[in-house]
């Protein structure tokens, strides 16, 4: 989502910059990787802090709100979501990205469109039986 946001030609540098970060999570292969990227998330911020957190005002109204909305945006999610993002290291389980589990909802999504006019319990038992049929190939 952050790609989407942030732009394939952001405007400004900090844009650019994060933009930069973002692409390089998915290089992360061990624990080092991890710090060495952590460690230029947290730079990029302090270096980009206050146009990170600029104001439009409306006069009028007086209301605010963020004015590079989607920078900041990007940033909030991949900081709230560091505590989880990096357990594939640790477990080679995980998977490093979510494209594998997207691709089954997908197709789930697809079939479940074919039958809009279930109920909602027929929904239900039709994702159950789905899932069931799935994991028996």
């Amino acid at each position: 989502m952050c790609l989407l946001w942030l732009t394939q030609h952001p405007k400004h540098q900090a844009g650019q910059e994060l933009r930069k970060l973002v692409l390089l999570i998915l290089r992360i292969k061990t624990e080092n990787d991890r710090i060495y990227w952590t460690r230029e998330f947290f730079q990029w911020y302090e270096s980009h802090k206050e146009y990170l957190n600029e104001k439009t005002y409306n006069a009028e109204t007086g209301r605010y709100w963020y004015t590079h909305k989607l920078l900041r945006r990007s940033y909030i999610t991949i900081k709230r979501a560091l505590p989880n993002m990096f357990h594939y290291l640790s477990n080679p389980d995980i998977p490093k990205t979510t494209n594998g589990i997207e691709g089954y909802f997908s197709h789930l999504k697809n079939h479940l469109d074919i039958h809009r006019g279930l109920t909602v319990k027929h929904r239900i038992n039709f994702i159950k039986w789905y899932i069931y049929f799935a994991n028996a190939k």
